[in-house]
């Protein structure tokens, strides 16, 4: 079900609507520790000072959550009028935000046009689950991949995210959900990690992450800084259609989890499933995989494998799928299709899957079946899309409801 909602932050740690981004103001969020020095030095602050004032911001915006100047108790009223003047540190705007039966929720953003025309949209889900909830965040207004089974790749490319609008992301989630400190927390209290809503992260929203690397590296490295935001890279996962080339520097330069979205054993079936294999085939990107920095049995590579009924779910497939993976620390995720306007693909029979995972269980690999979550709304896996080619809200019932019946628990 779709519900509208009075869209001003709970919890969030300000009394005032957050404003809009600004493309007039540079944004502090986003840039690093130097980087965030040089621009307060700019603005005439002095340079004994930038080291303490960097400190301030950086608990100010990552720990406390806030998203308006005023809020910085601190820091003297004339230096926050002076910040307020040059930066912005506002959140996207909340277009439209829906919950799914199943407690999953998907937010509709809108960005600045930075250089598109007109203002962007992309599309967040979190999904809350047993001792954990899980952020799925884009990198990309839009796709270049065009995967065959995949909503998202058939939005063609607007524009990469930034640094900020990737974080941001992140933020107006934590704002939604509660996940930031009560504003009445006395300043230098010891925040507990523990209980947190959001514990994990992954870049597989809509957009390929290694086509906007250093944006995605810029907000990750910041998501996972100690003193801030503070997410264990070990619960960040960055999903990634193939790559090649930005497989290592992933590893190497972010240190994340990796997943890779597989979904054939074949090269002239993954040619058409995921055509960047034509690129990058999978002898390459299997040994882009081997070489990943770090990885061991308790640092293992996750697998995407999106179920398609007599396409790619056959026990041979299961068995191509054990052959190429020998030697890999991994897990592999199996994905129920997910279904969407104009799709041509089923959904493989549901003991089709379980006969498949039996067999890759019995091989020694992890394999689980992903619960299809927040369908109703368009938010499972693959289904994300923003263009304003939407469904009207008739058409979009009519589906649902299809979804539902033919797609149950």
């Amino acid at each position: 079900m779709s519900v509208s909602y009075d869209l001003r932050p709970i919890g969030a740690t300000s009394l005032l609507r957050p404003a809009r981004m600004d493309e007039t103001k540079a944004s502090l969020i986003g840039l690093s520790r130097a980087e965030m020095a040089s621009a307060l030095q700019e603005i005439g602050v002095p340079e004994r000072q930038t080291r303490m004032r960097v400190s301030q911001l950086w608990h100010w915006l990552y720990v406390r959550g806030v998203s308006n100047f005023d809020d910085m108790f601190n820091i003297s009223k004339d230096m926050r009028e002076k910040m307020k003047k040059h930066f912005s540190i506002a959140r996207p705007e909340i277009v439209e935000e829906q919950i799914s039966n199943d407690g999953t929720r998907k937010w509709l953003l809108r960005f600045p046009s930075r250089g598109a025309g007109k203002p962007v949209e992309v599309e967040m889900v979190y999904i809350p689950e047993e001792g954990r909830g899980t952020l799925c965040m884009s990198s990309q207004v839009g796709c270049t991949l065009t995967c065959s089974f995949c909503h998202t790749g058939t939005q063609k490319l607007v524009r990469n995210l930034t640094a900020e609008e990737i974080l941001g992301q992140l933020l107006i989630a934590r704002d939604r959900l509660g996940d930031f400190p009560d504003k009445d927390t006395p300043d230098g209290a010891i925040v507990p990690a523990e209980g947190r809503k959001i514990t994990n992260i992954v870049m597989m929203g809509m957009g390929e992450p290694l086509y906007n690397f250093e944006a995605v590296k810029k907000a990750l490295l910041i998501a996972s800084d100690g003193e801030g935001l503070s997410l264990s890279k070990r619960r960040i996962t960055l999903s990634t259609s193939g790559v090649v080339p930005g497989i290592f520097k992933t590893g190497e330069e972010i240190g994340v989890m990796l997943a890779i979205s597989l979904h054939a054993v074949r090269d002239e079936l993954r040619d058409i499933l995921v055509p960047i294999n034509k690129k990058y085939p999978l002898a390459e990107l299997l040994d882009a995989c081997r070489a990943y920095p770090g990885l061991s049995n308790a640092k293992r590579i996750t697998f995407e494998y999106v179920m398609l009924k007599d396409v790619n779910d056959s026990l041979d497939d299961a068995r191509g799928l054990i052959k190429l993976l020998k030697g890999i620390p991994a897990k592999i995720n199996l994905i129920p299709f997910n279904p969407w306007p104009g799709s041509n693909y089923q959904c493989s029979d549901w003991e089709q899957i379980e006969r498949f995972a039996d067999l890759i269980n019995q091989a020694g690999y992890a394999s689980p079946i992903r619960t299809p979550r927040g369908r109703d709304i368009l938010a499972a896996c693959g289904q994300l899309k923003s263009q304003s080619e939407r469904l009207r809200k008739s058409e979009r019932l009519k589906l649902e409801a299809m979804m539902i019946a033919g797609h149950g628990d």
